[in-house]
């Protein structure tokens, strides 16, 4: 069964503001320090929503956190993402069929403690799909908007475990479909800002 349509966006961007007030509670909040980055890349799973059901490929991300924000904006940075899905697991060979994005917006990292961190984003992104629909054209560029969530949990010294569910609306009918792909990415990051200090 797909997921569909507006039901993910909109539980993100709730969870996303219920998470706010949280830092006005108990829970310790961690300072961080040095350069404030962390970058990252692993394999995804995507339904590209043309014609070939699930295909792999992979994804790579950075996330910048600026430094001295308000408490209750603590957790707020910026990411950058790009991801190329390009092989179908089903058959033999891949017919031109290829789904590249790039982009990136606003994310959240609910700091729970310096261990595990829920996490939240909306992108904004430009999409490259190959295809081979009919002679002459086979492939489009769209721009598309992307919301997700996962989390990352914290477990060697700056390494991070990273797992995210993110879907996207691409902007504009592709031969009157409208693309919706989705899908989950798994991976490593390295966190540059690795000491952590309780306030």
């Amino acid at each position: 069964m797909r997921f569909k349509p507006s039901v993910f966006p909109l539980l993100i961007v709730c969870l996303m503001f219920a998470a706010i007030p949280a830092f006005s509670q108990v829970v310790p909040q961690y300072q961080r320090g040095g350069l404030n980055l962390t970058i990252g890349a692993g394999p995804s799973s995507w339904d590209v929503d043309w014609g070939h059901g699930r295909m792999l490929g992979g994804a790579v991300w950075a996330d910048w956190y600026p430094g001295k924000l308000p408490s209750f904006l603590q957790g707020f940075g910026i990411e950058a993402e790009g991801r190329d899905i390009s092989k179908d697991p089903n058959l033999p060979a891949q017919y031109n069929q290829r789904q590249d994005t790039i982009g990136g917006g606003p994310v959240y990292a609910w700091r729970i403690n310096d261990r595990f961190h829920p996490l939240f984003k909306v992108l904004a992104e430009e999409g490259s799909i190959d295809f081979y629909p009919r002679p002459g054209y086979s492939h489009d560029t769209r721009m598309l908007i992307a919301s997700g969530g996962g989390f990352e949990f914290r477990f060697l010294g700056p390494l991070w475990w990273r797992g995210d569910y993110e879907y996207q609306i691409w902007i504009g009918p592709l031969l009157g479909k409208t693309l919706d792909p989705q899908g989950f990415t798994t991976g490593i990051s390295y966190d540059f800002s690795h000491s952590y200090q309780k306030h």
